[in-house]
């Protein structure tokens, strides 16, 4: 091996000295790139070392002990005996089959199972969106299977059913647990749309069109965005067992438009239902809700129109939403139901009276969940999208009258804003939360730019 090398430095040396004697200055400018682009230099001084394959080649044979030979086969087994973990979200179509087959699962006895238990039929199966997370053994035997969802929107409960492979067959069991608040940051960059930039920054939609309507006032998102613009939040996350089980409320929010930085920060005074506030204190609260559904698309706006069942022209007093049948409908302000039933080609409509003495209109509903004289908050369910009147398809249609007259929707609630300033007992607590606040959303900001 040693005279192998000396054979190699002899050969190396040798075709040195010849290339220096006849491309002195090729030489020179390698050794210079050497210098200037260290690594990049180091490619150019390779090239002029022997091939490798003219270097002479020794082969060493050497004997080893087979590991089996005293070792017991029963320990090399036990490196195969492990766990597998997945966790997915359940699908409105789910069976047991489609189920455990997306969480890598390969198990008749356990699909069999899952068929056959009315928990399990009753909780999980064709129930779209809760949390499933599967343990299995190496050969995807299922071992343990959780599902975790909340009853409602509103609760600080959660349920957990567990299916458990046990000696005689699999069992099942029911719980409810404490959903947990955590606060998590982040951020986006608008290409095209704020939804689009939500969508790209794996921001829950409830928290998106949070932002949306705590910024309405200032900014409009159909007509003011600009490519780059950019937006950092802290909202809060409601977990069952250490995961994410729901997005909660927006807590902060700073938004750069155009140049523009507009920020908002949740606060609750002592015997008030709370309010977004800018850092300084000023009030973003407003009259009105910017829609009646927390998701959705104009189809139709406060403008003539050719009537889609009249076949004629005439004026459309309100602003139609298009969503899907059972979107949830929501109050756009405090107020009072003044009419909840079937009326015309409104179908079934609910009518309610604000404060102010407008009244906003919801029609073609699928369902009315409240009834005349009831008592609405703003943000409040109070109905769910249909198809019913004169409408050819799922629909909401609102209006707002004032002085018993049709306005424009966009402009009436644009420009309604409600004003509730800090108490002077509260100020002080107010600031120390807006200086967190100022400091989580530095920290978003940061990790949105690091991010870029």
């Amino acid at each position: 091996m040693k005279s192998g090398l000396i054979i190699a430095g002899n050969a190396l040396l040798a075709r040195i000295s010849n290339t220096l004697q006849q491309h002195p200055k090729r030489v020179t400018a390698a050794l210079a790139a050497l210098l200037l682009t260290g690594g990049g230099g180091a490619f150019a001084v390779a090239s002029l070392g022997p091939d490798p394959a003219d270097l002479p080649v020794r082969t060493l044979t050497q004997q080893v002990v087979s590991l089996a030979d005293d070792t017991p086969l029963v320990e090399l087994t036990e490196l195969q005996d492990f766990a597998l973990y997945r966790s997915d979200l359940s699908r409105s179509n789910d069976n047991a089959e489609a189920l455990l087959q997306r969480l890598g699962i390969a198990d008749p006895q356990a699909s069999a199972f899952l068929r056959s238990n009315d928990q399990v039929r009753q909780h999980l199966l064709a129930r779209g969106g809760r949390l499933v997370s599967a343990e299995a053994t190496n050969d995807h035997q299922l071992t343990r299977l959780t599902a975790r969802w909340a009853p409602d929107d509103d609760s600080t409960k959660f349920q957990r059913l567990v299916v458990e492979r046990k000696d005689k067959g699999f069992v099942t069991r029911l719980e409810t647990g404490d959903l947990v608040s955590n606060n998590r940051l982040a951020g986006g960059v608008i290409q095209s749309s704020l939804f689009a930039a939500t969508d790209a920054a794996n921001i829950p939609d409830a928290v998106a069109s949070q932002l949306a309507e705590v910024f309405n006032g200032k900014i409009d998102f159909r007509r003011s965005l600009r490519k780059n613009d950019r937006f950092t939040l802290v909202y809060e996350t409601l977990e069952a067992d250490g995961e994410p089980l729901r997005s909660g409320r927006l807590l902060s929010a700073e938004f750069h438009n155009n140049g523009d930085v507009h920020q908002a920060m949740w606060f609750q005074e002592p015997g008030t239902k709370g309010a977004y506030y800018s850092l300084d204190g000023s009030s973003l609260e407003r009259s009105y809700l910017s829609a009646p559904l927390a998701f959705s698309r104009v189809s139709s706006g406060f403008a003539m129109r050719f009537h889609p069942i009249q076949k004629t022209w005439r004026a459309h007093s309100g602003t139609d939403f298009a969503a899907p049948t059972g979107t949830a409908v929501r109050s756009v302000a405090d107020g009072i139901v003044e009419f909840s039933g079937v009326q015309n080609g409104y179908g079934n409509v609910i009518f309610v009276k604000h404060p102010d003495n407008n009244v906003t209109v919801y029609a073609h509903l699928s369902r009315m969940d409240v009834r005349k004289g009831a008592r609405v908050e703003q943000g409040a369910t109070i109905g769910a999208v249909g198809s019913t009147g004169w409408a050819t398809g799922p629909h909401l249609h609102f209006e707002v009258r004032v002085n018993g007259q049709a306005q424009d929707p966009l402009t009436v609630i644009g420009t309604a804003q409600a004003a509730r300033p800090i108490s002077t007992a509260s100020r002080a607590v107010f600031n120390r939360k807006a200086a967190q606040m100022r400091l989580a959303l530095d920290s978003a900001g940061q990790t949105l730019a690091s991010a870029e």
